[in-house]
């Protein structure tokens, strides 16, 4: 009853919305500004009902009317209603598109905090299903971060850029955002996180199968690393640089390295280790061990097969000098 009666006070503040939209001989614009407060209440209305369709069809009107009347701070809150509307129904791909053009116009309105919280939080929700977009999203929340000099956001959002693109496999890039995020709280003397970073980067350069920037990394941020993150980084590179597949497996299994970020323990649970070798599972050794065998057991056979066939050669050799021998005794006839 209640679902109904909600339905019902929507319609009716939509009939008084599109009653101040329309113009008459007395009336010669639109009521902007009213249209817009009832399309806000008749969404407010249609999401009490979970009508979730109706809910942002009335919100995208009131942007609209917002923006017929210049005022661009409602229409971006409209817009954000709108992100959330969207998870409501499911429809995923199009909350970047509502995120960006909220925080556009929160930028335009000079409302940058408010951009950066709703590029945040739509990224958020679609960082699982649609990371390159959220990769989107966090990008433009750095630069506006930046260029309000916002350091603490700033370094936060490339922490997440940076996993975003390990989980993407553009090492390449994550490298680089890696390091922007080093620079960023080096510049505000956050050095409490430097060791995990620095742990980062490393397992990114060997990654990408580049042990030298591995160890330039570690010598350019290693001093401000903490005893149990210096130890694992220089057994780590002592293992690659002696091409150690074994001691590198054991290293990248340590405790320091499975609780790091997900997307870090997964790289190294997946890299390269030294060489491109990697240890042998039990399976593969049997299966190892079972041809070894079987490749012994052929070889043994072909040998047998060939003393067989050298002790044939040679009886008949030497039946073949036996015989030459009586032709020659019979040569020179009877005495």
């Amino acid at each position: 009853m209640s679902s109904n009666k909600s339905l019902e006070s929507g319609y009716e503040h939509v009939k008084n919305a599109e009653k101040s939209l329309k113009t008459s001989l007395l009336k010669w614009r639109p009521d902007y500004e009213n249209a817009a407060e009832e399309y806000n209440k008749a969404a407010t209305c249609f999401r009490i009902a979970k009508s979730y369709e109706q809910c942002r069809d009335c919100l995208l009107k009131a942007v609209d009317c917002y923006k017929q009347n210049k005022a661009l701070f409602y229409a971006s809150k409209a817009l954000d209603q709108c992100v959330l509307v969207s998870k409501e129904l499911g429809d995923i791909r199009a909350i970047p598109i509502f995120a960006e053009r909220a925080a556009n116009m929160f930028q335009t309105h000079g409302s940058p905090e408010s951009a950066i919280s709703s590029l945040s939080k739509a990224a958020k929700i679609i960082e699982q299903t649609l990371p390159a977009d959220a990769l989107r999203l966090y990008q433009h929340a750095i630069e506006i971060a930046t260029i309000q000099d916002n350091v603490g956001d700033a370094a936060e959002f490339a922490n997440k850029i940076a996993r975003l693109h390990v989980k993407l496999q553009q090492y390449d890039l994550a490298a680089d955002a890696i390091r922007r995020e080093l620079g960023l709280r080096q510049q505000s003397e956050l050095f409490d996180a430097t060791g995990r970073l620095t742990l980062s980067l490393v397992l990114v350069q060997l990654t990408r199968g580049d042990v030298v920037a591995a160890e330039k990394a570690f010598k350019e941020w290693g001093n401000n690393c903490q005893n149990p993150e210096l130890s694992v980084l220089e057994n780590l590179l002592q293992a690659y640089d002696e091409e150690d597949p074994a001691a590198a497996h054991r290293i990248l299994n340590c405790p320091l390295i499975k609780h790091m970020d997900v997307e870090y323990a997964i790289l190294a649970r997946d890299m390269p280790l030294p060489e491109g070798l990697r240890l042998q599972s039990a399976a593969d050794r049997e299966q190892s061990t079972a041809t070894g065998d079987s490749t012994k057991v052929r070889n043994d056979i072909t040998v047998e097969n060939s003393d067989v066939f050298v002790d044939n050669a040679q009886s008949s050799e030497s039946t073949q000098e036996k015989e030459e021998n009586e032709d020659d005794e019979f040569a020179g006839g009877l005495c």
